[in-house]
C-alpha cells in the first residue's frame, strides 16, 4: 500500500524549502551588494592612485626645476662674492700705496648692494679700531641677492619634495587598498562556488568586514 503523506508533513516540508529558498536569496542578494561596493571603491582606489602619482610627478618636477634655479643663483652669488672680494683687495692695495685716484676708481666699480656695506665698514675706522670686522663682507650691512634667491628657491624646492613625497605615500596607500579590495572581490566570488550555507555565510561575512574597512580608508584617505 502506498504510504500516506499527512498535511502537516506536506505543510512542514513546504514551509522548510520556502525559508532555505528565502534564506539562499538573501545570501545572494548580501553578496551582490558587497560586489557593487567592491567595484565603486576600487575603482575610486584606482583613480586616485593615478592622480597621485601625476600630483608626485608634477611636484617633482617643480622641486628639481627650483633646485636648478637655486643651483644658478647659488653660482651667481659665489661669482658676486669673488668680484667684491677682488674689487676690496684691490681698493685695499691702492689704499696702502696712498693711490686715491686708483681707490676712488675701484670704489666706482663696487656693485650697488655692496656699498652700503662698505660705507658701514668705513665709519669704524677700520684702520685705526682693532674690533672693526675685517671687510665690508663681515658687516651686517652685507647683502647679496643672489644667495637670499639660491636659499629662496631652495626651501621651494625642499617644500615640493616633501609634498611630492606625501603624494606617493598616499597614492601607496591606496593602492593598498585597492589590493584588499581584490580580497573582498576574491572572497565573494570564492563563497559562490560553496553549497554549503555556513561557509557561504562565513565567507560572506568576512568579505563584508573587509570591505567595510577598505571604505573606511577611502574615507579617511586625502582626495586629488
Amino acid at each position: 500500500m502506498p504510504e500516506t503523506v499527512s498535511p502537516g508533513e506536506v505543510a512542514h516540508t513546504l514551509t522548510h524549502d520556502h525559508g532555505h529558498e528565502r534564506r539562499a536569496e538573501l545570501i545572494e542578494i548580501g553578496e551582490a551588494i558587497v560586489l557593487a561596493f567592491v567595484a565603486i571603491a576600487t575603482a575610486w582606489s584606482g583613480y586616485q592612485t593615478a592622480r597621485w602619482d601625476g600630483r608626485q610627478a608634477e611636484l617633482y618636477s617643480i622641486s628639481s626645476k627650483n633646485r636648478a634655479l637655486a643651483t644658478q643663483a647659488s653660482t651667481r652669488s659665489g661669482q658676486e662674492r669673488l668680484y667684491d672680494n677682488s674689487t676690496f683687495g684691490l681698493w685695499l692695495q691702492a689704499q696702502a700705496q696712498g693711490d686715491t685716484a686708483d681707490q676712488k676708481l675701484f670704489e666706482r666699480r663696487f656693485r650697488l648692494e655692496y656699498r652700503p656695506a662698505f660705507a658701514a665698514w668705513l665709519k669704524l675706522n677700520p684702520f685705526e679700531n682693532p674690533k672693526a670686522p675685517p671687510g665690508p663682507m663681515f658687516m651686517p650691512q652685507y647683502r647679496n641677492a643672489a644667495a637670499v634667491q639660491a636659499a629662496g628657491y631652495n626651501r621651494l624646492a625642499n617644500a615640493a619634495f616633501e609634498k611630492g613625497t606625501d603624494a606617493r605615500e598616499t597614492a601607496d596607500a591606496y593602492l593598498r587598498n585597492t589590493v584588499l579590495l581584490a580580497t573582498v572581490l576574491f572572497l565573494t566570488a570564492l563563497a559562490q562556488k560553496f553549497k554549503l550555507r555556513r561557509v557561504r555565510v562565513g565567507l560572506l561575512v568576512l568579505s563584508g568586514i573587509l570591505l567595510v574597512i577598505g571604505l573606511g580608508f577611502v574615507i579617511a584617505y586625502p582626495r586629488a
